[in-house]
């Protein structure tokens, strides 16, 4: 059996909390090239107490801070890109982390830190 802790690449791609699949609609705000506001309605594909995976049109690079408004309550919270995937339509997976902890933004409650699922997560680094 291995122990994630002693390998390093399992390690890595371990999660600072568990991961929920949830589609919620969000308004994303940023600053376009010409340095004027742009906004998109987007979704979530899923969230975390420290972030989020959206898959969104508009073009962002990594390290660029953003704005995310939650549709429903109107509350705003600065993220930060983390990674952008190509994905199919023209859109990109858009992986951000909050700016400062949000663990209520997305309304919903989270599983337990010391919670495990029945089956692990499969990663590339299992095979």
């Amino acid at each position: 059996m291995t122990n994630l802790s002693s390998n390093p690449a399992l390690a890595h791609n371990r999660r600072r909390s568990q991961r929920v699949f949830l589609r919620l609609p969000i308004l994303v705000i940023a600053r376009g090239p010409d340095k004027q506001h742009v906004s998109e309605n987007a979704f979530t594909t899923n969230v975390n107490a420290h972030g989020a995976l959206v898959l969104m049109s508009m073009r962002v690079e990594v390290g660029q801070k953003i704005l995310f408004r939650h549709t429903e309550t109107l509350e705003e919270q600065f993220v930060r890109v983390i990674h952008v995937t190509p994905a199919p339509e023209g859109k990109s997976e858009v992986g951000v982390e909050f700016l400062k902890p949000a663990p209520k933004f997305w309304r919903i409650s989270f599983p337990p830190d010391d919670w495990t699922p029945h089956d692990p997560e499969i990663t590339a680094d299992t095979f």
